[in-house]
This record gives C-alpha cells, structure tokens and sequence, in this order.
C-alpha cells in the first residue's frame, strides 16, 4: 500500500515537472526573446493569441481526433502527419522531431517547427483556430498589459 502511495506522489511530481501552462505575458515574453515579434510578417500578437485559441497555453494540450483522423500536439497544436512522427500515422515530419516533445514545458523546439510550418504557403492560416479568432482582428492592444 505504501509503495503505490509513493508511485502515486512521484507520478504526479512528473507529470506536473513536465508541463506548463503560460500566462499571454509568459509566453509573449518567451516568444519575443526567440525572434517571433514580426517572424515570417505575423505581429507577435498574431502568435500568442493563436496559442491561446489552439491550446490555452498548455504545453500539454493534446487534441487526439481531428477530422481526418490525425492528432495535434502541445501548445501550438502541431500535426503529426505534417510536423512530427508520433508512430500512429505517417507523417511528412517537416520538423523532424517525434510529437512528444511538443508536450513538455520546453518550447524552443516548438517555436522552431512553427518557424518552419509558417513558411509554407498556408502561412497561420494552417492554424484554424487563428483564422477564427485572430485573423483581421484589432490585437493592438492584445500585449498591452505585458510589459514587453
């Protein structure tokens, strides 16, 4: 019994060492130091509030059943038949990284795939939930509070 307490303790120490949720000012600080403040002609309102829409900041957010069957991972909601391999489908792996490390509270890794999934022609309209709620929308004041 003692034993499965201890389990229980350390696998919740893990699962919480792993993840992390930003605030808007978090990541937009994080997002600006790796170059993403007018990155491929997007504002780095246009990043953050794309983040916020696709994942809620959740470096661990996962969306497992997309329309066609594919699956999306962490914050920035990257697909596994485009961006990265995760062993369920085939994938291009554009990013050349397994999905898993999309998943953990280091998004250095994240933030050059974006880099790279931005340039295709799509540019942040690959990401629906930006065309939803960011898109030809006023973010000037979106930072505002942030200090940036």
């Amino acid at each position: 019994m003692r034993s499965i307490l201890i389990i229980s303790i350390l696998s919740c120490f893990f699962a919480a060492y792993n993840a992390k949720v930003f605030t808007k000012c978090e990541l937009a600080q994080k997002m600006k130091a790796k170059g993403m403040d007018g990155f491929h002609g997007y504002s780095l309102a246009n990043w953050v509030c794309m983040a916020q829409y696709e994942s809620d900041f959740d470096t661990q957010a996962f969306n497992e059943k997309n329309d066609n069957g594919s699956s999306d991972y962490g914050l920035f909601q990257l697909n596994n038949r485009w961006w990265c391999s995760d062993s369920k489908h085939p994938s291009v792996n554009a990013c050349k990284t397994t999905c898993s490390k999309f998943l953990d509270d280091n998004i250095d890794d994240d933030i050059i795939c974006i880099k790279r999934a931005v340039k295709d022609p799509q540019g942040m309209s690959a990401w629906r939930a930006w065309g939803k709620h960011c898109k030809n929308t006023d973010l000037s004041q979106y930072l505002a509070s942030c200090n940036l």
